[in-house]
């Protein structure tokens, strides 16, 4: 595995002192160096995926989590980026008073929702809301106007950031599952209109689970990948069924480089499968707190089982 760090010169260069200007990026990991991008979240819609992220900007020297927005990334060959306007904020959540932790970008009849999770404004702990837009870019829009889910909903558990790290899938059937959690990884189904939870909240077993739960299929085959102990290293589990059970299967992705967290998206696009995830090699300085994403190929076995990813500094090379 190959990690990588900046002398202070080559730093200054990459990651500008004051607010980037919008544009393309291109090679290498991490992909973006225009700023502090983690919590990687795909999507491929029409030969371009959309890559969705959160914004680390706590300032120099401090070793905390400033997080107030979420960026888009757009790309059609998984090697040039580009930067579109700041499509969501955590203010456009009203009910919210901080913290745009993970997120995901679904699509669904024409309309794109984004599941969020932010510190709840008046229920204590963190809380999971749903943002509504016309197009990928947005500007995306509150489609609730209150949380879809919070705390209260999870009473068992005690800490206030157990309800995190929202994924959804849609199955064959047009069903879909939310996935969130930290310590416990929880699951519902969601109803048609993407907005509203259409059954029980039921808990998954899973062996050291952390958080970041993702969840995608590949040959019949489901997978949950996720973050596990910390510093945090990505493991998964397999299922014929996304209502388990779940066969816990090992190790996917190592500890990444100068990050404590480690938080995935997995995709498939234009026939190769990529493991998109952050570490904190723009800057040997912030580490967990000034993340960045990469991307990485992704391979399976001939039983279904995944390969191991290789964490490297090339990244991968333009998809044809």
């Amino acid at each position: 595995m190959a990690f990588f760090s900046l002398s202070s010169a080559a730093l200054a260069q990459s990651v500008p002192a004051g607010p980037p200007t919008l544009g393309a990026t291109v090679g290498g990991n991490p992909i973006i160096k225009s700023k502090y991008t983690a919590d990687p979240a795909a999507m491929v819609q029409k030969g371009t995926v959309y890559l969705y992220t959160g914004h680390d900007e706590a300032p120099a020297r401090q070793e905390r989590y400033v997080m107030n927005e979420w960026l888009c990334f757009s790309s059609t060959d998984m090697v040039h980026w580009t930067e579109h306007p700041v499509p969501l904020k955590v203010t456009d959540f009203a009910w919210a008073k901080g913290d745009a932790w993970a997120s995901q970008v679904v699509a669904r009849n024409g309309k794109f929702y984004w599941y969020a999770a932010v510190e709840h404004g008046t229920i204590p702990g963190k809380g999971i809301g749903v943002a509504v837009a016309d197009n990928p870019t947005g500007p995306f829009k509150d489609a609730r106007g209150t949380a879809l889910i919070s705390s209260d909903m999870t009473p068992e558990d005690k800490i206030g950031w157990a309800d995190i790290d929202p994924t959804v899938f849609i199955d064959g059937k047009g069903q879909a599952y939310l996935f969130w959690g930290n310590t416990t990884c929880y699951y519902a189904r969601l109803k048609p209109n993407m907005t509203e939870l259409d059954g029980p909240i039921k808990a998954i077993k899973l062996p050291q689970f952390t958080e970041a739960p993702w969840v995608h299929e590949h040959n019949g085959w489901y997978y949950l990948s996720y973050a596990s102990q910390f510093p945090e290293k990505i493991v998964y589990a397999m299922s014929r069924s996304l209502d388990g059970p779940w066969e816990y299967k090992g190790i996917l992705n190592e500890v990444a480089g100068n990050s404590n967290t480690n938080h995935q998206s997995i995709i498939d696009f234009k026939g190769q499968s990529y493991f998109i995830y952050h570490n904190g090699g723009l800057n040997t300085d912030g580490g967990s707190f000034r993340r960045s994403v990469c991307i990485d190929y992704l391979y399976y076995n001939k039983d279904g089982t995944l390969k191991r990813v290789v964490m490297t500094t090339e990244g991968v090379k333009p998809a044809e």
